[in-house]
């Protein structure tokens, strides 16, 4: 090993009750005072004056300021010693003393003088958890890029935001320590996830993150799958996916499962497709997870109500044709809707009972003139609008073979789509 470029040993370090020593009383040093105190270290500042930020922490009694300039034997007992002095010659001083006496020591001035660096650092706390102090749990990405700060930001700041996006993995592996009592396991979470309507990139950032820290994804059928593939092989993976007319798994059951691993102490995902609270039973899962005092989080999603007609070019509302709209299930009494031509109605489900909600719409007073377009999968590798009116939607839908998911808008909205322009021209 080259001794004079030798290998940095990065290290870890608990501070908390211990003495420690800043030199100097300029911001870098109030800097770095604001770490160690973060770290739960006893503060003593060294220097003559002090700035404001430093000036408020020794009003609060936070840290010791020996108002002078530094003295050899002013680290005796300390475990670190910060210099910030600006002053060369002082920070020569106190790097020298530092090594005399085996203290780690960070000098701001000429970092290649001190024993010690201080890394970019960025901490990402984890939702619902705590380490086994009962403190909150977070993971540290700590960087040191040759002594290149501006560089180590960069660096840092990337690694920070795609832990935040869910893009690494956050999820525990390890217990968090020793419980006060083990025979009582710690209880777990549960996260409601709107995962938009199936593209990948149309999950919020918020639900990324939960499922990258997840132990159990109980996930439906229109969810977005494909984020399954990222899941590390050891995620439970629960499918109580849902087809028309077909249940395999009850809601009741959705909602006992849930509550099983949550009791166990994991952490769990419910992925939904679209948004929990839209015809999502997001309600009573909420419900069931609360009855056993279980912390629940509800993730909104981006409904497939307004994003899958949007794919094709149909805003639900629009300045001059549209004021409002409705969300209605296929399977409900359309005839309560208004009747009114800048009404949006949009539809989820029910492609089976088109003809019956298309007769039942024109007997509410819609003209059977009223442009209509059934959406199918929405974002996925099938999407297409068929076109037409309340007079032969369904017959159109049958004839191209329409099947779900799918989502059907009725109103004038329609005509502003290009599907529409393709089928009128």
């Amino acid at each position: 090993m080259d001794e004079q470029n030798p290998t940095l040993y990065p290290l870890g370090l608990r501070l908390a009750g211990r003495r420690t020593v800043v030199v100097g009383g300029g911001p870098v040093a109030a800097r770095r005072t604001g770490g160690l105190l973060a770290a739960g270290a006893h503060v003593t500042v060294v220097a003559p004056f002090v700035c404001e930020d430093l000036a408020e922490h020794v009003a609060q009694g936070a840290v010791t300021w020996v108002r002078r300039e530094y003295l050899t034997g002013d680290l005796d007992g300390a475990w670190v010693v910060h210099t910030a002095t600006g002053d060369r010659a002082v920070d020569a001083l106190v790097a020298q003393d530092a090594e005399a006496d085996r203290i780690l020591c960070v000098t701001a001035g000429d970092a290649a003088a001190g024993t010690a660096w201080v890394p970019a650092v960025a901490r990402t706390t984890l939702a619902g958890e705590t380490d086994g102090d009962g403190s909150p749990a977070e993971v540290v990405v700590a960087v040191n890029a040759g002594r290149d700060p501006r560089r180590a930001q960069r660096v840092r700041d990337a690694v920070a935001a795609a832990l935040a996006a869910g893009d690494l993995p956050l999820r525990r592996v390890r217990p968090a320590g020793p419980q006060p009592d083990a025979d009582v396991r710690p209880l777990g979470r549960v996260a409601l996830v709107g995962g938009g309507p199936g593209h990948l990139g149309l999950i919020t950032a918020r639900g990324r993150r939960l499922l990258a820290e997840a132990d159990v994804v109980v996930v439906d059928r229109l969810g977005p799958r494909g984020l399954l593939a990222e899941l590390g092989d050891d995620v439970v993976v629960v499918d109580v996916g849902k087809t028309p007319g077909h249940h395999p798994v009850p809601q009741d059951e959705i909602n006992a499962i849930l509550v099983h691993h949550a009791l166990a102490g994991r952490s769990v995902v419910r992925l939904k497709g679209g948004d929990p609270y839209v015809f999502g039973r997001g309600g009573e899962e909420l419900a069931a997870c609360e009855e056993h005092r279980i912390p629940v989080e509800v993730v909104p999603g981006v409904t497939s109500a307004v994003s899958v007609p949007a794919a094709v070019g149909i805003p639900v509302t629009h300045r001059g044709v549209s004021r409002g709209f409705t969300v209605l299930t296929g399977h409900e009494d359309v005839g309560t809707v208004p009747a009114a031509p800048d009404h949006t109605v949009v539809l989820l489900m029910g492609v089976s009972r088109l003809a019956e909600t298309a007769a039942a719409l024109v007997a509410a007073g819609r003209s059977p003139a009223t442009p209509v377009a059934v959406v199918e999968d929405g974002y996925g590798p099938r999407q297409r609008a068929t076109v037409g009116t309340l007079a032969t939607i369904a017959d159109r839908a049958r004839e191209a073979g329409v099947r779900p998911p799918a989502v059907t808008v009725v109103g004038d909205v329609v005509r502003l789509s290009p599907a529409w322009a393709a089928h009128t021209g």
